[in-house]
């Protein structure tokens, strides 16, 4: 007999269709689940069971039945805010704080049906590529309680990798989606910019951040980001004249069904990092990728190596866009004693960066973007590790001194942010498990717009490997 939370989005979906369950009994299991292992894993930074259950009864009654998410459950990530419950951001500096409006995100969940059980927790601001911070315990990895669950949205991953939900709305600057799906054993896509109207990444800093799902399987993840898309009458309703290729080719839960095609890949030797820190890819890493390549090969898709070009402007150009950002925090005056250190030598810094200097980086990182599409045209996809690592112990970030901090996220995860500064599309597989159960995912990079070629991919690899199977003991031991 199964239990509810071993049903994937889409098989929870079909049976909330079938009448065989309905929302109020699923929100229900979550939360007392929740309520079992939560404790554990520190995934949420708040879960609010009663409005949770009132919006389950709401969605039975009154959304209608074929809503796309119709009686699923998720969770916000605490840099959304949804009116009237406290957005802390990660931070202290905003404990307490009751959102009075809805981001856009919010309400194109609401309206495909979907049911919010809480906040999942961020580091501050979301600036780090691990879950860590001053108002709760970390966030730790469900695979290993010892590890942190990466971030910035390693509660959401830890959520879904402890079964706590289905699948996960996400965010994504540098990383934060795919460092920690990585980490947990999870599927994580990060879109193309201009893809997700309601978290396009055009109107952020050099348009690096973007939001997209976080899921066990490939068509999770497919469902989760075809309700984020929000398409009206099959339709991508985009509020910029800025926008990713869009081929119109139906809803990317179907591509992910299908699976079909033949593809020519690259296998990316390098990052841009490599000039700036010593960068160690581990034979964990080494070896998902090598068990990604030949599996890609029998499946008749042409394999070729690439050497990225990097010119050597990168690092400084995305360790000033870094600054920049924490410079643009809300946050002032007495108000920022209550951030963290790193934070506060990172605002501060920041702030002391000019508008020329700021627009002179910014040409840069154009220039890169355009250079790093040129480099990848021939392929539908360019592969490469996730992380460069296994996942990191809790506390393994130093949180004083920023130049080191930052160093430490690159050694980590120096194949992902070159991808938010390019704005291409990503998603990352968890292929392998390492000797001591660790997960260690590989990283498919596509063309802008090229979403249904690293789906149909992924989908291909997931069948094969029937990752969506695997579930940490913390998770099977309830």
């Amino acid at each position: 007999m199964y239990e509810i939370h071993d049903l994937g989005a889409v098989e929870l979906w079909v049976s909330l269709q079938r009448g065989e369950l309905g929302p109020v009994e699923v929100t229900r299991h979550f939360l007392e689940r929740i309520e079992a292992i939560e404790p554990q894993v520190g995934a949420f930074l708040q879960v609010d069971a009663d409005a949770a259950l009132e919006r389950a009864r709401f969605v039975e009654k009154e959304v209608p039945q074929t809503s796309p998410l119709w009686g699923i459950p998720l969770a916000d990530k605490d840099l959304v805010q949804r009116a009237g419950t406290v957005t802390t951001f990660g931070s202290k500096a905003f404990e307490g704080v009751v959102s009075q409006a809805s981001d856009e995100i919010v309400r194109v969940l609401d309206d495909a049906g979907s049911i919010s059980l809480g906040k999942t927790n961020t580091p501050e601001f979301g600036l780090f590529g691990y879950t860590e911070n001053a108002i709760a315990e970390p966030t730790r990895n469900p695979y290993d309680l010892d590890t942190n669950a990466g971030g910035s949205s390693g509660g959401a991953a830890a959520a879904v990798a402890a079964r706590l939900l289905p699948f996960a709305p996400a965010s994504d600057g540098g990383g934060s989606i795919r460092i920690p799906a990585a980490a947990t054993g999870l599927v994580g896509i990060k879109p193309s910019r201009g893809l997700v109207p309601s978290g396009s990444g055009i109107d952020s800093l050099a348009g690096l951040a973007v939001k997209g799902p976080i899921a066990r399987s490939v068509r999770d993840a497919a469902m989760l980001l075809d309700a984020m898309i929000g398409r009206e009458n099959g339709r991508i309703p985009h509020p910029y004249a800025l926008r990713a290729p869009d081929d119109d080719d139906g809803d990317l839960l179907g591509v992910a069904i299908r699976g079909e095609g033949r593809f020519n890949i690259g296998v990316l030797t390098n990052t841009p990092w490599d000039d700036a820190y010593d960068i160690v890819v581990a034979p964990e890493a080494r070896a998902a990728v090598a068990q990604a390549v030949e599996l890609l090969a029998t499946f008749g898709h042409g394999i070729e190596e690439v050497t990225l070009d990097h010119g050597n402007v990168y690092p400084d150009a995305f360790r000033t866009v870094w600054r920049v950002s924490a410079a643009t925090l809300p946050v002032d005056g007495d108000r920022i004693a209550l951030l963290e250190p790193i934070t506060q030598e990172l605002l501060r810094a920041g702030r002391q960066i000019g508008a020329r200097e700021l627009s002179q980086v910014l040409s840069v990182l154009g220039r890169f973007e355009r250079s790093v599409i040129r480099q990848f045209a021939r392929f539908d996809a360019v592969l490469s590790p996730s992380l460069a690592l296994t996942p990191r112990p809790n506390g393994w970030h130093d949180q004083t001194d920023p130049a080191r901090n930052f160093e430490q996220q690159v050694l980590y995860a120096p194949h992902t942010s070159f991808v938010n500064a390019s704005g291409l599309p990503a998603i990352t597989l968890p292929v392998a498990v390492t000797a001591d159960g660790q997960p260690m995912g590989v990283q498919l990079i596509g063309r802008p717009g090229g979403e249904a070629a690293l789906i149909s991919i992924g989908t291909q690899l997931e069948r094969k490997l029937r990752w969506q199977n695997r579930m940490p003991a913390l998770a099977a031991s309830r």
